[in-house]
């Protein structure tokens, strides 16, 4: 994205420092409990969103996608994490008693709230990682779900069976870049931001023809959503609070006891307010410094147990500039060193994109979104993967709006997506 910065030099003991439990990422070191505005869903999606941009279909080892750029399709929202080939090229996906409907797994209590599974529990989804822990599969199981709804309306509409599977993924696929343009960006980045944005478009990242995703967005801006993971969360009212490793960790059937109830984790008109995430500040909740060999494999170096490092490292592998670098380029004044705190932990350098991001978001923005220079990776990438497929809603029809039922007749969002709503019948 921006190819005329210098890469930043920083060595191996620094990163490892900076990232492993102890580290500058610690939450020790944090100075906010929780977000004010943010529900804590919304990193959940956003790493949704980002399995179904790379639909990476290799086995899963870890958690911080090793495979995030190594796919030569194109760069959508379109869902393929979750259709996959579709009913030809991947027939297990779908309901051999209803063609047209995508399969659900059924629980210890009968209920189809699961994933599909074979006989060995393992998923049968479009791409391996939407199972890595309970909140990403019971999200999967949620659209899926929805998917289902979509098909009863469309027969009910008279659409014929041939159309019914292609009909209803379009359905959904719209609605659900709906939800990221009008729900998950402003979420992210600020209703003026993302304003804007759409008013004026895209600065910096003006791809022609096929998209592909920057390595500012993929090794550093779009790993924000790292920072807001809690380090527990409660799924069911009355519940107990699950930590998110290794209590919620994934690639097992789901029981009863743990389907999640949605209406905890995003705010829904006419219910509590949902537990908010964790603010974006430069630290990790403790599971993610510490995570589960399920998640990592045998580790010869054990400071590879921390996400923090993960990240740091990637952007060193993948030559990244400086924050203050971009940040200067794109016209943004640069964070002060006391403001970024490293020093304390032996550096006195420029600070890694993805730290600096990170630490922007807590000085100008109090940790509730992105600040400025992640706003626009952030809010350009996603916009330009949109506009840049030909079969989105704003390349086929920008006039279209949600069809399926909101609860605000105003603003159709994520959270009338997972958590089912139908309205009343006048009279």
């Amino acid at each position: 994205m921006f190819p005329d910065l210098p890469h930043l030099s920083i060595g191996p003991d620094v990163v490892h420092a900076l990232g492993r439990a102890g580290g500058a990422c610690d939450t020790r070191y944090s100075t906010r409990g929780e977000s004010e505005s943010v529900a804590a869903g919304w990193p959940v999606f956003g790493q949704f969103i980002a399995h179904d941009i790379t639909a990476d279909r290799s086995p899963v080892t870890h958690h911080d996608d090793e495979a995030f750029l190594r796919n030569a399709r194109s760069a959508r929202l379109d869902l393929e994490c979750m259709y996959g080939d579709g009913p030809v090229g991947n027939p297990f996906l779908f309901s051999r008693k209803d063609p047209a409907k995508v399969l659900l797994g059924l629980n210890d209590r009968g209920d189809a709230a699961d994933l599909p599974r074979n006989q060995e529990g393992i998923a049968l989804v479009g791409d391996p990682r939407q199972d890595v822990h309970l909140l990403i599969s019971q999200m999967h199981v949620a659209m899926l779900k929805a998917h289902n709804r979509l098909v009863d309306r469309l027969r009910e509409d008279g659409v014929s069976e041939a159309d019914l599977v292609a009909e209803a993924r379009r359905a959904l696929t719209w609605h659900y870049q709906w939800a990221v343009l009008f729900d998950f960006l402003p979420a992210t980045i600020g209703e003026e931001r993302t304003r804007k944005l759409l008013q004026d478009g895209p600065r910096f990242f003006q791809p022609d023809g096929t998209v592909s995703i920057p390595f500012e967005f993929a090794d550093a801006a779009y790993r924000f959503g790292h920072s807001q993971m809690r380090g527990a969360y409660r799924v069911q009212r009355g519940g107990a609070d699950l930590t998110l490793f290794p209590d919620l960790i994934g690639f097992r059937p789901v029981t009863s006891d743990r389907v999640i109830d949605w209406s905890l984790l995003f705010d829904v008109a006419g219910e509590p307010a949902a537990a908010r995430s964790r603010p974006i500040d430069g630290c990790l909740a403790e599971p993610l410094l510490k995570l589960p060999v399920d998640i990592t494999g045998e580790l010869d170096d054990q400071d590879f147990q921390s996400l923090a490092v993960r990240d740091l490292q990637r952007g060193v592998a993948t030559g990244l500039p400086s924050g203050e670098a971009v940040a200067r380029l794109v016209g943004e004044e640069p964070l002060l060193r006391d403001e970024v705190g490293l020093s304390e932990f032996g550096w006195s350098g420029e600070t890694p994109l993805w730290y600096y991001l990170l630490k922007e978001a807590e000085v100008r923005e109090g940790g509730e979104r992105l600040g400025p220079v992640g706003s626009l990776i952030v809010g350009e990438v996603l916009l330009a993967i949109l506009d840049g497929d030909p079969e989105s809603f704003r390349s086929v029809d920008r006039s279209w709006r949600p069809t399926l039922p909101s609860r605000d007749p105003d603003r159709f969002g994520l959270a009338d997506l997972l958590v089912p709503f139908e309205p009343p019948i006048d009279g």
